[in-house]
């Protein structure tokens, strides 16, 4: 049974709902998986499981009936895997991929507020973001095709998005930022139509130093610049920039009214130098070696 924001088998299509889960351990070593049901127009409905490695990505298919979803306790089973709030447990054999273990969740770090703010009223709108954690600890060991991936002392993300299709442009970035304290950053940028018109909207936290700062389109921020480099946004004294130096694209699955069908690319450990600024004075500036960096357009 679907019990996320999907109301059950009586809903009809389009529609998909996806939980980005996102492993860094002390070493650099990264690996995301993403989890998803989707549904189109003729009601067919499927699940999936994309999993990204550092130079590889596996896409598995998987009958509706062999996902599980819900809220309270957040919790995705799908096949012989479990992901939810206190960790995830993979038992995955199949296509010429193995991957199996378990990894425990310290305590989610969560927004106070959503962080679509008052943009998840809008009716029509083609997809909405969430962030369920910007940022916890890790403990334990993976398996990839024979291969120990140990993430004890490592840090996890998670994030969400749910709608009928990723938008026509947009850019996206995410990082784990080093300093005392469990610090990450989330930028979205994207084109969204509305019935009448549209616009281009951002939005962005930047958890530092135990501190959320939240820059969006609803709280005044401007976009100053934009494109597959990277982007400039600002909010009164706060400017953030975002420079891609490097990348390795990788392609993934995306949704389309509700099915698969797209083709994006995501560099799961790109170098992007962020700087954040507070008037003159430069709050910081980070050259991170795994951010996770999209940019796509169809248009």
């Amino acid at each position: 049974m679907i019990m996320g924001f999907f109301l059950g088998t009586k809903g009809t299509g389009p529609y998909f709902e996806g939980w980005y889960f996102k492993h860094q351990n002390t070493r650099g070593q990264t690996l995301a998986l993403i989890p998803a049901f989707h549904m189109d127009r003729e009601g067919r409905r499927t699940a999936s499981l994309q999993i990204i490695s550092e130079d590889q990505v596996w896409w598995l298919e998987y009958p509706e009936a062999q996902l599980q979803v819900s809220q309270q306790p957040f919790q995705v089973q799908i096949g012989q895997s479990g992901f939810g709030g206190q960790g995830i447990e993979l038992q995955i054999r199949q296509d010429g991929l193995s991957l199996c273990g378990s990894l425990r969740y310290g305590p989610f770090t969560a927004l106070r507020s959503d962080i679509m703010g008052p943009f998840r009223l809008f009716a029509g709108m083609q997809c909405a973001h969430g962030i369920i954690s910007m940022g916890h600890p890790l403990e334990g060991v993976l398996e990839l095709n024979g291969e120990g991936l140990d993430f004890s002392g490592g840090t996890g993300y998670i994030e969400t998005d749910r709608g009928r299709s990723f938008p026509g442009r947009y850019l996206w970035t995410q990082c784990l930022l080093d300093g005392p304290e469990r610090s990450s950053l989330m930028l979205a940028i994207a084109t969204i139509p509305l019935p009448v018109g549209g616009f281009t909207g951002c939005i962005c936290s930047i958890f530092y130093n135990g501190e959320e700062y939240r820059l969006a389109t609803y709280r005044g921020a401007k976009i100053e610049a934009w494109s597959s480099s990277g982007a400039v946004i600002r909010q009164g004294k706060y400017r953030l920039e975002a420079e891609l130096r490097s990348e390795r694209r990788q392609p993934l699955r995306a949704p389309v009214e509700g099915r698969m069908e797209r083709t994006i690319h995501e560099s799961l450990c790109a170098e992007v130098c962020y700087r954040f600024w507070h008037g003159d004075d430069l709050l910081f500036q980070y050259t991170a070696p795994n951010a996770s960096f999209e940019y796509s357009s169809t248009e």
